[in-house]
C-alpha cells in the first residue's frame, strides 16, 4: 500500500479552562493517503472540524495541541511557526470553507482575490497570474470564467462562489485537500456538481482529501474510507462500504437513523378549510440602468396560486434561485408583491396597511433560516422572545412569562436570562422557533429552518416543529431545498423553478411519482439515494 501524505498519531487538542470538556481531540489517529478520500463523520462539537484546523495550522486562540503529532510527509507540523505555516499552507496543504461568503472578500474581484494566493508565495508576475486565476476558475466549471473572474462575490451564487473557494484551494496544486462541510448549506443539484467536481479533480491531481461532514448521504456519494467521531474521540472506522453496510457503534447507527427517507413519511391530512389563499403573486427585481445601461430584471415569481389548509403543511422545494424564499417573504409581507393577492380568510395580506398590517403579521410569523444572524446578540433570549408581544400590547411581566413558558415547551427551560452566544445553533433555532409562536400566529413560514443542522438536531428539531404544529393547529410553509427532509414532514409539496410551479401535489405523488423533469433531476441529485440507509 502506498505510505500517508498525512499521519496523524495520538492527537490532544486542548480546550480552555470552563470548556465543556478537557479536550476537543482526545488520542484520536488517522492517515490520509494519495488519490484516496477519507469522510470525517459527526456532530456539531464531536471535534472534526478541529482535527482539520490543527493540521492547517488554524486553531483558535486558546486552543492548542496538547499532545501527538502530525506528520506531513517526513515534517512533524506541531510545533511549527506561523511563518512556517503559512509556507506550507496552499503550497502542500489547502483547505475549502463551509461558508464562501466569508471566506472571500467582498472588496475585491475574484481574479484579484486568486492572484493573492500565488503573490503571497512570490510566484508568477501580475499578468501571469490573472490568467491563472481565468485558467483555475475554468478547470472547476464557471460558465464564462473571464466574466466572472471580474466580478465581486455578491454577484456570484452560492455554488459559483464554493467553485471560486476550490479555484483558490487547488492555485498551488497542493497534495492534500481538506473539505470542511463545503456542500452544507447547498441545494441538492449544486451540492452534487460540488461534490463530482471535487472527486474529478482529486482523482486527476491524486490528491488526499480530508472531507468533513456530518451527512452519511454525502460520506455514500464520495468516501473511500470513514472516520466517525464524537465528542472529540473516534468510536468507529473503517472502509466507506464497510461502515456504510454494516454499522457497529451505536452512535454511527444513531446518524444513519437521523438521516430522513425519500418518501412521503406520512398521509396526506385530511382537507380542512382554507386558512391561506394565494391568488396569482409575482414579483419581479430590478436593478442597474442608466446611461448606456439596461434595466435588470429576475423574475423571482411567476403568477403563483396556492391554498393552504388549516393544519396543513406544504412544502416548497426548488434549487436556490428558484424563488421559494422571495415567495415566503412574500407571505409574511417583508417585501411587497408586483400582482396578486395574498388572503387570510377574508383579509388581503398585500393591501393592508398600519394597524390592519400589524395585527396581519401576527398571524403569520416566520423562522429564518440562520440561527446566529437572526437573533440580537446583546438582548436576552426571554426579551427576545416577549417583545413582538410587548409590541402588540401585552403587559412585559405577562410577556416574559409567556416567554418563559415558550421556552419550556422548546426544551429550554430557564434560558430566558442567557444570551444568543450562550446557546449551539440546535438550540438557537428553538429560541427562533418560541419567538415565532409568540404572537400565537396561525401561519408559519420556515425558511430552510433546518439546513444549517446536524442530522440528528436537524431531526430533533422537525419532530419539535411536527409536534408544535398539532398541538397548535398551525399551518406551516416549509421552505429547503433538502427533499428527503420535505418528504418526511409535508402534506403536500410545491416545486418551484426559475418563479413558476411546476409541480404540486400530495408528498407521495411527487416524491414516488414525480411528473416533471424537473422534479425528477432534484431526486436524482440528492447525495447517496442509491445507498439503502434503512439495510444499514
Amino acid at each position: 500500500m502506498t505510505d500517508p501524505i498525512v499521519r496523524i498519531e495520538k492527537l490532544k487538542i486542548a480546550l480552555p479552562e470552563g470548556a465543556d470538556r478537557p479536550y476537543a481531540v482526545d488520542r484520536c489517529s488517522f492517515d490520509l493517503f494519495p488519490g484516496k478520500i477519507l469522510c470525517v463523520v459527526g456532530e456539531s462539537g464531536s471535534g472534526k472540524s478541529m482535527s482539520a484546523n490543527a493540521l492547517m495550522g488554524l486553531l483558535p486562540e486558546g486552543v492548542h495541541v496538547s499532545d501527538g503529532r502530525i506528520r506531513l510527509g517526513e515534517r512533524d507540523l506541531v510545533g511549527l511557526t506561523d511563518e512556517e505555516m503559512r509556507d506550507l499552507r496552499g503550497r502542500r496543504v489547502a483547505m475549502i470553507f463551509q461558508e464562501p461568503l466569508s471566506a472571500l472578500n467582498p472588496l475585491m474581484r475574484i481574479e484579484d482575490q486568486i492572484a493573492e494566493v500565488f503573490e503571497a508565495h512570490g510566484l508568477l508576475k501580475p499578468a501571469e497570474r490573472k490568467k491563472r486565476a481565468v485558467e483555475l476558475l475554468t478547470e472547476v466549471g464557471l460558465p464564462d470564467p473571464a466574466r466572472a473572474a471580474r466580478a465581486y462575490p455578491h454577484q456570484l451564487s452560492g455554488g459559483q462562489r464554493q467553485r471560486v473557494v476550490i479555484a483558490m484551494a487547488l492555485a498551488l496544486e497542493p497534495e492534500v485537500l481538506v473539505a470542511d462541510e463545503p456542500t452544507t448549506a447547498l441545494d441538492v443539484t449544486t451540492q452534487a456538481q460540488i461534490l463530482e467536481l471535487i472527486r474529478t479533480l482529486q482523482v486527476e491531481r491524486n490528491m488526499a482529501v480530508m472531507f468533513i461532514t456530518h451527512d452519511f448521504g454525502v460520506v455514500a456519494e464520495i468516501a473511500d474510507h470513514v472516520t466517525v467521531m464524537q465528542l472529540g474521540k473516534i468510536v468507529e472506522e473503517g472502509p466507506a462500504a464497510t461502515v456504510l453496510s454494516n454499522p457497529q457503534h451505536p452512535y454511527t447507527r444513531k446518524l444513519i437513523d437521523a438521516i430522513p427517507k425519500l418518501r412521503a413519511g406520512r398521509a396526506a391530512a385530511p382537507a380542512r378549510e382554507t386558512l391561506m389563499e394565494v391568488k396569482g403573486v409575482s414579483k419581479t427585481y430590478r436593478s442597474g440602468g442608466g446611461l448606456f445601461r439596461p434595466v435588470r430584471e429576475v423574475h423571482a415569481v411567476k403568477d403563483i396560486n396556492l391554498t393552504i389548509g388549516r393544519g396543513e403543511t406544504i412544502g416548497i422545494v426548488g434549487e436556490s434561485g428558484s424563488g421559494k424564499s422571495s415567495f415566503g417573504r412574500c407571505l409574511v409581507r417583508l417585501q411587497d408583491t408586483d400582482q396578486g393577492q395574498i388572503l387570510l380568510g377574508d383579509q388581503d395580506i398585500t393591501k393592508a396597511q398600519g394597524k390592519e398590517l400589524q395585527e396581519l403579521r401576527a398571524k403569520v410569523q416566520m423562522i429564518f433560516q440562520d440561527p446566529y444572524s437572526s437573533l440580537n446578540p446583546r438582548i436576552r433570549v426571554g426579551r427576545t422572545i416577549a417583545d413582538g408581544p410587548i409590541a402588540h400590547g401585552t403587559p412585559v411581566d405577562q410577556a416574559m412569562a409567556e416567554a418563559d413558558a415558550l421556552l419550556e415547551r422548546v426544551g429550554l427551560p430557564g434560558a430566558g436570562k442567557r444570551y444568543p452566544h450562550e446557546f449551539s445553533g440546535g438550540q438557537r433555532q428553538r429560541i427562533g422557533i418560541a419567538r415565532a409562536l409568540a404572537l400565537k400566529p396561525q401561519v408559519i413560514v420556515a425558511d430552510e429552518a433546518v439546513s444549517a443542522l446536524d442530522v440528528s438536531i436537524q431531526a430533533q428539531v422537525l419532530e419539535l416543529l411536527d409536534e408544535l404544529k398539532r398541538e397548535l393547529d398551525l399551518s406551516l410553509v416549509f421552505i429547503t431545498h433538502d427533499l428527503r427532509v420535505a418528504a418526511q414532514i409535508c402534506d403536500r409539496v410545491m416545486v418551484m423553478q426559475k418563479g413558476e410551479c411546476v409541480e404540486i401535489g400530495p408528498g407521495s405523488q411527487v416524491f414516488d411519482n414525480p411528473s416533471h423533469p424537473y422534479t425528477r433531476s432534484l431526486i436524482e441529485a440528492i447525495p447517496g439515494k442509491d445507498w439503502d440507509a434503512e439495510a444499514a
